[in-house]
């Protein structure tokens, strides 16, 4: 094992040839801001750069895997999207490296989206998923509308997204959203155990299956999130997605005006 690396708001470290990306923000359970998403950026490019690492796991510091988007900081203007890659740096980004999610505690929001970006989840008995966006004004453009009816029942998915209900992981495990539950505290350790799994075998194999299997749907997918950013953009730049951002940061219920 090699000695970690650190940014301000992202751990990464080496376990033979599977890199592990840790979101460090653990005060904020981990929400992300535009300078997490830059550096979550730069860890996945690392990941995909280096001939030496074969699989990625994505988790979280402190027990919890992601809040999704930091709506404090939103609110003050600042965005976690970047052009082109969107949520974090990952959610429309093609990977060639199979990236498994680590998920301990809450994965809320984009949380949700980072992990349905991965290509397999291991989850913890404790967690929590859920598409929370509609609580707030605006809705979950970076995936969650796009790849949960494709991962879980559709008539589900649709509950979910439209009422913002948590999706707890022994619920999730039975829909087929993840693949492996564990006891609370246990979800790194048994998806280095997965990612070790997959490593074993021949990189070239490895990255063909991902590829053949990924571009089976991955046309369809940036096709619908394209079609889905022009139905969603006016309401992200809606006066209630602002009024959902400050009412968050204020402790207060939102005041929906419907504009």
């Amino acid at each position: 094992m090699t000695e970690p690396t650190s940014t301000p708001v992202v751990r990464t470290e080496q376990h033979g040839n599977v890199f592990v990306i840790t979101i460090d923000r653990p005060k904020a359970r981990n929400a992300v801001d535009g300078a997490t998403a830059h550096a979550l950026a730069a860890a996945v490019d690392e990941l995909e750069r280096r001939d030496d690492l074969v699989v990625g796991v994505l988790t979280g510091a402190g027990g919890v895997f992601s809040a999704g988007m930091d709506l404090k900081a939103f609110a003050r203007g600042d965005t976690p999207v970047i052009e082109g890659r969107g949520f974090a740096g990952i959610t429309r980004t093609d990977l060639k490296t199979p990236l498994i999610a680590a998920v301990e505690g809450y994965a809320l929001g984009g949380g949700t989206e980072m992990a349905l970006a991965c290509d397999m989840i291991v989850a913890a008995r404790n967690a929590t998923f859920g598409q929370t966006e509609v609580h707030y004004g605006i809705v979950p453009p970076e995936g969650g509308m796009v790849r949960l009816p494709e991962r879980i029942p559709r008539n589900i998915a649709l509950e979910l997204l439209l009422t913002g209900d948590p999706l707890p992981a022994e619920r999730a495990e039975r829909l087929g959203l993840v693949n492996h539950l564990t006891d609370p505290g246990g979800a790194l350790t048994t998806a280095l155990e997965l990612a070790d799994r997959v490593a074993h075998n021949a990189p070239l194999a490895i990255a063909a299956v991902k590829r053949v299997v990924n571009e089976r749907t991955a046309f369809r997918d940036q096709d619908a999130l394209r079609e889905q950013d022009r139905i969603v953009t006016p309401v992200l730049a809606s006066q209630d997605a602002r009024e959902g951002a400050r009412a968050f940061a204020e402790k207060r219920s939102p005041h929906w005006q419907g504009r």
